[in-house]
């Protein structure tokens, strides 16, 4: 079961697409909002959710307080069943602007234009994406203007796999595992 931890929506359950995704815990998403929330007050944050699957981070975010959330999903399916979820937690916003939902390809959509840049960025791609497409991703939020001065930025990794490769002009703050799960936090300048 994948629920939402805290804020307006808190203890709510979200559906989840049916197999293809890799929902992040309830515990290391409570830990990762922990974290973020000691670095910046999500209150009226605009926060970008790539690889987002049921869209369990993107809505804790929503649920505490953030303005805006895009949401970025590839699989048509999993794109479903978050709009469901922003639907069913009535947490869209007024017309719909709080949640936005792209399905498409998140390299496709970093190649666009970002509109207004975004605070809080979350990256929590399938596990078997490889270093270089995620340093591929990395490069293109920095140098395609998608992040707000100070914008911090989460990736979440297997456990196993490397330590992602921060792009110039973004510092390493901390990591963090959790069982078979590494959570790596960053830093535009």
């Amino acid at each position: 079961m994948v629920r939402i931890v805290a804020g307006v929506a808190g203890g709510r359950r979200l559906a989840v697409p049916p197999h293809g995704t890799r929902p992040t815990s309830d515990r290391v998403r409570e830990a990762v909002f922990s974290a973020l929330v000691a670095r910046r007050d999500l209150e009226g944050a605009r926060v970008l959710d790539l690889y987002a699957g049921s869209g369990a981070l993107g809505l804790e975010a929503l649920s505490r307080g953030a303005a805006h959330v895009q949401f970025v999903e590839s699989d048509r399916r999993a794109a479903g069943v978050l709009r469901r979820n922003i639907e069913t937690l009535g947490l869209g916003g007024r017309g719909g602007t709080a949640a936005q939902v792209s399905a498409a390809d998140v390299r496709a959509v970093l190649r666009g234009d970002p509109g207004q840049p975004y605070d809080v960025v979350l990256v929590d791609p399938p596990y078997a994406l490889d270093e270089e497409a995620l340093g591929g991703v990395l490069n293109a939020l920095v140098g395609g203007g998608w992040l707000a001065p100070a914008a911090l930025l989460v990736v979440e990794r297997p456990a196993k796999a490397p330590t992602p490769a921060w792009p110039d002009g973004v510092f390493a703050l901390t990591q963090r595992r959790y069982g078979d799960t590494a959570v790596y936090y960053g830093c535009a300048p």
